[in-house]
């Protein structure tokens, strides 16, 4: 199976393109990042450095079996751009496609089965243990985390709350300062998905966009 993996949800784009024989763990071939400079933003050489992944792979879209996106929470321009991407591709080509949570794909990094707690902002976290919890008051997830104290479960946040959840654990990691392999994770949980239709893939909005001008 050829899997081609990109992500524009949170602060770096990943495109990676991994191939699965007989359902094994996907093996990278190529991959590239893309940080978001202050002036031009990541999502923008999304489509450029699909095409930049596949040539250097030596293959063409046609040869592409499954599509495999993050859908949020993370950037809204960000989400709209993968999703977007992988509609379009997977419908012109006729591939499968599978949208993956980040909050599913953080979960996973330094050993998996991580507690994952993002800012929302508005004194919120997007909270994931398990299963997608919500944007949770982090009056509420100190408490969770704090209860975490002395266990070996890990917590992933991000640079503005890591901080503020370090008092609580020292099990603590900020996503953002470490190099992860999140385009694998992320092939590797799009191939456990069923629903692989591209009609049904959608960005996940756990809080509304915001309105502008209000």
């Amino acid at each position: 199976m050829n899997i081609l993996a990109f992500d524009t949800c949170l602060d770096k784009t990943y495109i990676t393109y991994a191939v699965s024989e007989n359902s094994k763990e996907p093996e990278i071939v190529r991959s590239e990042t893309i940080l978001s400079d202050g002036q031009n933003y990541h999502s923008a050489y999304l489509i450029s450095t699909i095409v930049k992944v596949l040539k250097d792979a030596g293959i063409t879209p046609k040869d592409i079996n499954l599509i495999a996106t993050d859908i949020g929470p993370g950037s809204f321009t960000g989400i709209r751009a993968c999703t977007t991407v992988a509609r379009v591709f997977a419908q012109q080509f006729d591939i499968k496609a599978a949208g993956v949570s980040s909050l599913e794909i953080l979960s996973q990094i330094a050993g998996g089965n991580n507690l994952v707690a993002l800012d929302a902002r508005k004194n919120k976290a997007y909270l994931y243990d398990g299963e997608i919890l919500g944007a949770v008051e982090l009056e509420k997830v100190d408490e969770i985390i704090s209860g975490l104290r002395g266990t070996e479960k890990k917590v992933v946040t991000d640079d503005s709350l890591y901080d503020r959840f370090s008092k609580y654990t020292d099990n603590i990691i900020s996503y953002q300062r470490g190099d992860y392999p999140m385009g694998e994770i992320l092939a590797r949980l799009a191939m456990k998905k069923d629903e692989i239709n591209w009609r049904k893939l959608k960005p996940l909005y756990i809080q509304p966009p915001p309105v502008f001008g209000r």
